[in-house]
């Protein structure tokens, strides 16, 4: 937006499917914002980041006119108020709709971000495994979900994206990234979820996400140095345990 009534800064990583999620909310709403990636989020947070945000010490966290907003979905339902004549409405008007968008935003977060933890992180084939079992029952019941949302409509909010689009729409790369990196076609499979399948193409197709979406062979190096690194952690320990 111009003027200084409304700068807008985003504090991010690339990586980050919750800042993701901003960038996504700011595109389609067509809403002007300086980005700041925030370097190491592992090692070493930077004192924006700590001072802005000392509770969770997480990214994103939004700016606006300086007064930082944390917490992806919150960033988004403040963008709705504070921005409320720019682009198109993410949060639906009816009330009960509007409810059922934030509960299905809370099951994603919840639900589908926890079980690919366990595919990432799982120290034993076993975990992995559930992690895998856990990811293709949240992708059946997020099926269904679009089924009531959309009503037979090209997105869950309708004709248009809307607030659980977005909260779907940040975990769009990574679901490429973990079908290069396991084989897991989560939400590709037209004869499972064919719903979700027509979904993710026609959400990867709009220019708006297009402009905001990370690169996917980034993501996937990024995953592969973490997990090497956590597998030589693993080894140093048990080195270290065995002296």
């Amino acid at each position: 937006m111009a003027g200084q009534s409304n700068e807008l800064k985003l504090l991010g990583t690339f990586s980050s499917p919750f800042a993701l999620r901003v960038k996504l909310a700011l595109s389609f709403k067509g809403l002007s914002y300086e980005y700041i990636e925030e370097k190491d989020l592992h090692n070493s947070k930077s004192e924006l980041l700590l001072k802005s945000n000392p509770v969770h010490k997480k990214v994103p966290v939004l700016f606006h006119n300086g007064k930082p907003v944390c917490e992806s979905m919150i960033i988004i339902q403040y963008l709705e108020e504070a921005f409320a004549d720019a682009g198109p409405s993410l949060l639906p008007s009816d009330p009960h709709e509007r409810a059922v968008a934030r509960f299905w935003a809370a099951y994603i977060d919840e639900k589908l971000f926890s079980s690919w933890m366990m595919v990432f992180r799982g120290k034993t084939d076993e975990e992995k495994a559930e992690g895998t079992k856990q990811s293709f029952a949240v992708a059946a019941t997020l099926e269904g979900a679009l089924s009531e949302c959309s009503k037979g409509k090209p997105f869950f909010g309708g004709e248009t994206i809307g607030y659980l689009d977005v909260a779907l729409g940040g975990f769009v790369a990574w679901i490429h990234a973990i079908e290069k990196l396991y084989g897991l076609k989560l939400f590709f499979d037209a004869g499972k979820t064919p719903l979700l399948a027509a979904w993710l193409e026609r959400f990867c197709e709009l220019d708006a996400a297009k402009a905001v979406l990370p690169d996917v062979e980034k993501l996937v190096e990024l995953a592969k140095m973490r997990q090497a690194q956590a597998a030589a952690a693993a080894a140093a320990a048990a080195v270290a345990q065995d002296n």
